[in-house]
């Protein structure tokens, strides 16, 4: 164990070179690191960052208010993370994936049980960029001959109610075109399914919410990514209505949302669209904004109709985008509305 001595005299005061003893000195008091972390936390001028400690059981199912055990309504959530030999799905390949199956219990939100890991490498059969070695620290020898396993990674996918990650417009493509039985799962996002300015943190990045929360870790590899998630998703996020991040995911995932096209928008109108968070596809020629749910798209048709399109007659275009598509590479239903 790691101790620190701190030499006092009696009065609390350092011993001069000078002054006679006039008593023998203090025993020493040794403190652990961990007692010295708990010092500084007690300061408000000080804040300490442990190392993150992966979970492999998160214990007992729920109890029930008035003790007795509980078999609770639960879904099983699948955290996974990949490194990739770079940004496109279509001429890139996934080096390493990392899996997490947990049960959620749908009450609180909260983890319960073992948790199910699954890691490996895959060779992408040609040299792995220089930066994606640099980024991901996985060098052509770690992957040198080795493949995912299709029916391990199968076997977990099969036990999954829904499937989380941390930038799923990102990891779901590559998994779906290595892996076809991915597209038959529902998909939620932590980086774009939930508000964190909203519930208080600074930056959405991964580290940054670990960092809240007082862990750090060595980012960019994939399993000890998908602890850090899992751990930061199982926090209670808002104190004076507590929900954990597994909670609002499991709640977004239940109702579509909608990706909405403003067609033939006027063109003096584009410094309102883009003002109003609308992005320009330079392919299909139109602004389009993503929509939460079907209040926040009934508000903006209504605000098109009013703002954009001065209450002229016009059409617009709306996607309709549930957890089996969103973040896929598929379309989700298009349909054309009158405004």
């Amino acid at each position: 164990m790691n101790q620190f001595s701190f030499d006092f005299e009696g009065d609390g005061t350092a011993a001069s070179q000078d002054a006679a003893p006039a008593r023998p000195a203090a025993p020493r008091k040794f403190l652990t690191l961990e007692e010295m972390a708990q010092r500084l936390e007690q300061d408000a001028d000080f804040r300490v960052l442990r190392r993150l400690v992966p979970r492999s059981d998160f214990g007992p199912a729920p109890v029930a208010t008035d003790g007795a055990q509980t078999t609770p309504g639960f879904q099983r959530v699948l955290v996974l993370d990949t490194e990739t030999t770079g940004l496109s799905h279509q001429a890139d390949k996934i080096i390493e994936l990392a899996m997490l199956l947990v049960s959620v219990d749908l009450s609180t939100g909260l983890p319960f049980g073992p948790v199910t890991l699954f890691e490996g490498f895959e060779d992408p059969g040609m040299p792995i960029p220089a930066i994606a070695k640099e980024v991901t620290g996985i060098s052509d020898d770690m992957v040198q001959g080795h493949r995912l396993d299709d029916a391990q990674v199968q076997a977990v996918v099969d036990q999954a109610d829904l499937i989380v990650a941390h930038n799923a417009g990102f990891d779901r493509p590559f998994l779906e075109a290595r892996f076809p039985f991915f597209s038959r799962k529902h998909w939620a996002c932590s980086f774009a399914d939930i508000d964190w300015k909203a519930a208080g943190a600074e930056s959405s990045k991964l580290s940054a919410l670990a960092q809240n929360h007082g862990w750090f870790y060595d980012a960019h590899r994939a399993q000890v990514d998908c602890h850090a998630l899992l751990q930061v998703l199982a926090k209670p996020m808002v104190s004076t209505a507590p929900t954990t991040g597994l909670s609002q995911l499991m709640a977004v995932a239940a109702k579509p949302s909608f990706k909405l096209r403003a067609i033939g928008s006027p063109f003096e109108s584009k410094d309102l669209l883009k003002g109003r968070g609308y992005r320009w596809d330079g392919d299909g020629k139109v602004w389009f904004c993503t929509l939460t749910d079907q209040e926040h798209l009934d508000t903006e048709l209504a605000w098109l109709k009013s703002d954009v399109y001065g209450r002229r007659q016009a059409r617009v275009e709306i996607e309709a985008l549930d957890s089996l598509v969103r973040y896929s590479a598929r379309p989700g239903t298009v349909t054309q509305q009158g405004l």
